[in-house]
């Protein structure tokens, strides 16, 4: 597919095929006289994964925090299938579908893999016909519908997270925004701190939700993760949006020339 040349800097690729998830037109943050991110527009398809990439102070997480609620955009707008969004914090993003996995991941490490996929959402059944209690078994049967979905074998879904390695806590991640019906799956970094085995799992997860029909964003800064997973790459420097390349159609060196403005 051919890329069609905008200026020095801007390459664009043509709107991919299928069902729009979600579209930014025109987003601007600011904070006070800094423009952290500067009339950024993209599309995002189901079934679509698409690297974000730039340099730190880019703007990528700014970005990312503004689709995923945390900041509220200074100008523009958020469309997630066909109706225009506002959120006032990431619960709402959640409700909406909007499932955002950050490096920390979120998770409570003393809590066990079912609690933290039903963290604040956990099922209640009645005690004695009278008291409201939390329904395990249901959760523990729901973990397991939903790892088996994600073809994930984690032998003990009762041991505490801390005591998980570092590729069965994001697929704890990945299973509770798969769980809850997700329109969007943003991931920061995935594979950050994994050995290789446990990066490739990732990457198989990623996949998995394209398959599945679900768009993801992914932020990284390794560009192996970038190209093994995604289908579009968008560039920033500097608080704008430099590129949009389909992924096979580039490489690592024209996305760092890109991120830094030596194209």
């Amino acid at each position: 597919m051919s890329k069609t040349q905008i200026d020095n800097s801007t390459r664009v690729v043509p709107q991919a095929r299928g069902e729009l998830a979600l579209r930014v037109e025109h987003l601007v943050k600011r904070f006070g006289g800094l423009v952290a991110v500067d009339d950024v527009s993209f599309d995002l398809y189901k079934g679509e994964v698409l690297g974000l990439v730039g340099d730190n102070g880019a703007g990528k997480s700014t970005l990312i925090k503004m689709i995923s609620g945390v900041y509220k955009p200074d100008d523009g707008k958020i469309t997630l299938s066909g109706r225009e969004i506002t959120m006032a914090s990431p619960m709402e993003a959640r409700e909406l579908g909007i499932e955002t996995i950050y490096q920390d991941l979120a998770l409570c490490e003393n809590l066990d893999a079912t609690i933290n996929i039903f963290l604040g959402r956990e099922p209640m059944r009645k005690f004695l016909g009278v008291f409201n209690q939390v329904d395990r078994r249901k959760m523990n049967d729901e973990s397991l519908k939903v790892l088996d979905r994600l073809d994930i074998v984690i032998p003990n879904l009762q041991r505490p997270i801390k005591q998980m390695s570092g590729g069965q806590r994001q697929a704890v991640a990945i299973a509770r925004a798969v769980y809850w019906n997700a329109q969007l799956v943003i991931m920061d970094e995935p594979t950050a701190a994994l050995g290789v085995p446990e990066q490739r799992k990732v990457q198989e997860l990623v996949l998995t939700l394209r398959e599945q029909g679900v768009p993801v964003i992914i932020i990284s800064h390794n560009m192996q993760d970038v190209f093994a997973v995604a289908d579009r790459v968008v560039v920033m420097r500097r608080g704008q949006k430099v590129g949009d390349l389909i992924a096979h159609d580039t490489n690592g060196d024209e996305l760092v020339s890109l991120m830094v403005g030596a194209s």
